[in-house]
């Protein structure tokens, strides 16, 4: 690598190095190097050679629970990951590597991540035009294998845009940062910042440019690993089914209690899904931003699954806009690599007020509706609690059949009856000589016809079932699904 000093200045940073990154990443002596004699030597005068310093990128094949992959690695010991000795050229095979192999690719990125330098101008003796050399092939692999991105530790442009172009990331809480120039470039046109002052984990995993935040690089390689199990190899396969000890006719008797009759009252939605899924299979992807929907891969009798949900404790589960944005790129994720998708449904619409008119909180609620509206994957829904407006609306894709039942709790409509009441007897309400009693007396009288058991009775909702039979309908359901899943490229991929 670098050398003995800077492979120490990486450890004392309290960062592995690539190489170890990869041991620790892959099955056991499973690593085959490819380009491992690429970098820059100094020959001396009797043409042997004098001096030789290896390319800052590691690349090659390995296995993951004996599943083949494809790894690219940063080495920050040599010139902190800059484009020089052949980067390029790997960069690029690599990433063509895990398309035309349709293999998974792990990026292990450090640094500039293959990015420029200005030392690169004393080097190659003129200023290269900047080319998107990698970008054709970053569009190509997002359609067709999975991609999972791991930052660890400073990583800038070239580099962050690979951490970001991909289907799944992480970061390492305090060791990692991402940055689009990093704190000596932007210290030029505004001030000095601390690397993780200027873009650490606590910044980009909340606001969705990462979606996980790993407190050491083992765990984010545990959560790489864990990811892909869920996947298939490319597009060309579908997702496997793995052995299932949990019943699938398991009840838990407290599910007919988890939603409060008071509709003000919060729960657990996370409880909700533990006891659905089978047990412990539910791997939660970008917890920390767009939190009013949780979204993560999950097993139904073995089999893998999309599952999306709202969370009445973060806006009541509302769509904002970054919620919307979360939403589209993990529907995104499911239609790529065909998994059937599991929505436990509580959306009281858009939210609203000023902070969400000036977050344009209407467009990217539409761009969400247009990804649900586009998919064509097996979907269900379970409509838990509250069903409301445009957002509502599209708690599924309604121009083809989607399996959907409602548990008792659930309501729907227009608008929620507590603010609807304001806007549609406002007249008679203020007229009263008791406002509060009025209100009160025509929100009972109202309430009676939101009941879900009359728009059962018109046939428009399907079904009514009793919560604790819900993990038995939803393993139905997968098993319903598996046989319609079709592999192949989609129209599109996921836009990162």
């Amino acid at each position: 690598m670098g050398g003995p000093d800077k492979v120490k200045r990486q450890h004392d940073g309290g960062k592995l190095t690539v190489r170890e990154r990869i041991e620790r990443l892959l099955d056991a002596g499973s690593f085959h190097e490819v380009g491992a004699l690429t970098g820059v030597a100094r020959y001396a005068e009797d043409g042997e050679i004098a001096e030789f310093t290896p390319a800052n990128l590691v690349t090659g094949r390995g296995r993951i629970d004996a599943r083949a992959v494809i790894v690219a690695g940063d080495d920050f010991t040599v010139r902190g990951g800059a484009n020089d000795a052949g980067i390029k050229a790997k960069l690029m095979l690599i990433e063509r590597m895990a398309r035309d192999l349709r293999r998974p690719l792990i990026r292990l990125v450090d640094g500039t991540g293959g990015g420029g330098s200005v030392k690169n101008l004393e080097m190659l003796g003129y200023s290269p035009m900047p080319k998107a050399f990698l970008w054709d092939t970053w569009t190509d692999n997002l359609g067709e294998v999975p991609v999972v991105a791991l930052a660890l530790g400073s990583v800038a442009g070239l580099g962050s845009a690979r951490v970001v172009a991909s289907h799944y990331s992480v970061m390492v809480k305090d060791t990692s940062q991402l940055f689009v120039a990093g704190p000596p470039v932007v210290a030029v046109t505004h001030r000095s910042y601390e690397k993780n002052e200027l873009g650490g984990s606590q910044i980009h995993t909340r606001n969705g440019a990462v979606d996980d935040e790993a407190e050491s690089e083992d765990e984010a390689f545990a959560r790489a690993r864990r990811f892909l199990s869920y996947l298939p190899p490319s597009v060309y396969e579908l997702p496997a089914r793995v052995e299932c000890e949990d019943p699938v006719n398991r009840r838990e008797g407290w599910l007919i209690d988890a939603v409060p009759r008071d509709p003000k009252k919060v729960y657990n939605m996370r409880k909700i899904i533990g006891a659905l899924v089978d047990r412990d299979s539910f791997f939660e992807i970008g917890r920390q931003w767009g939190r009013s929907v949780i979204t993560g891969l999950a097993r139904l009798d073995g089999w893998p699954v999309a599952l999306m949900a709202g969370d009445p404790y973060q806006y009541g589960g509302a769509w904002t806009a970054k919620a919307s944005e979360k939403i589209t790129r993990f529907v995104d994720l499911a239609q790529v690599f065909h998994l059937p998708v599991v929505h436990l449904v509580d959306i009281p619409g858009f939210l609203i007020g000023p902070d969400a008119e000036r977050d344009a909180t209407i467009r990217y609620g539409m761009r969400a509706a247009t990804a649900v509206l586009q998919s064509t994957v097996p979907w269900c829904s379970v409509l838990v609690r509250k069903v409301f407006g445009v957002a509502g609306a599209v708690h599924q894709n309604s121009t083809r059949y989607c399996m959907r039942m409602a548990w008792p709790s659930a309501e729907w409509g227009s608008l929620p009856i507590a603010g609807g009441l304001e806007a549609a007897y406002k007249a008679e309400i203020e007229a009263a000589q008791d406002p509060a009693a009025k209100r009160a007396e025509i929100e009972a009288r109202v309430r009676r016809f939101a009941s879900p058991l009359r728009s059962a009775e018109k046939f428009d909702v399907e079904e009514i079932i009793d919560p604790r039979d819900t993990r038995p309908l939803l393993c139905e359901f997968a098993a319903l699904a598996a046989p319609l899943r079709e592999p192949g490229r989609v129209r599109f991929g996921v836009r990162p």
